[in-house]
């Protein structure tokens, strides 16, 4: 007869990396957190090592001094695979353009659209800005211009140009034949998520 409940996992749970990542991004040293716990240093490196398991009270009292939600140490990792053939097509205005968004649509910190350019295909006449704070367009292949207020910047296989997504600006394919290129955001401007 098979269990009405699920049986728990053989695997133990490992929260140690996740409290030390934290830890370690707040600049914070293993003697400023036991301080401020009241747990002695050789408990707390054991516990980011995993070789030792907090109680409950103790895992609290740690997420309440490394500023971190509790159920964020028990939450899988935030990793999903887009592939590029089955990558939802975007129309972002261009000419002779086919983009595709590779990150997943619910990404709200970044997003890279991989782009296939047509001989003569462009961005428009007109310079245009995307809502957010970092624009990297990186030519995989072909040769791209993107023309700015006061200048031109050609690029080739290779290259990558970084600048300001509210910077006023338009592109061109500048070779004789297809460019792939990427394009990455920071923020990402349009997510699933907003």
């Amino acid at each position: 007869m098979k269990a009405l409940h699920p049986t728990p996992s053989a695997d133990p749970v490992r929260v140690g990396a996740r409290l030390r990542a934290s830890r370690k991004a707040q600049g914070l040293t293993i003697e400023q957190v036991a301080a401020a716990t009241g747990l002695t240093r050789g408990f707390l490196s054991r516990v980011e090592r995993d070789e030792t398991s907090p109680s409950v009270t103790t895992l609290v009292t740690l997420c309440q001094v490394l500023s971190l939600p509790v159920g964020s140490l028990f939450e899988g990792a935030d990793t999903e695979v887009v592939r590029r053939d089955t990558a939802p097509r975007l129309n972002m205005g261009g000419h002779g353009v086919e983009d595709r968004m590779v990150t997943p649509r619910a990404q709200a910190k970044i997003q890279i659209l991989r782009s296939r350019l047509e001989p003569g295909a462009h961005g428009g006449d007109q310079l245009y800005t995307i809502n957010c704070e970092v624009e990297v367009l990186h030519v995989i292949s072909g040769q791209v211009s993107v023309r700015f207020t006061d200048r031109t910047e050609t690029l080739t296989a290779g290259d990558t140009l970084t600048f300001s997504g509210r910077e006023p600006h338009t592109w061109r394919n500048a070779g004789p034949g297809p460019a792939d290129v990427t394009w990455t955001f920071a923020p990402a401007p349009w997510s699933g998520s907003h």
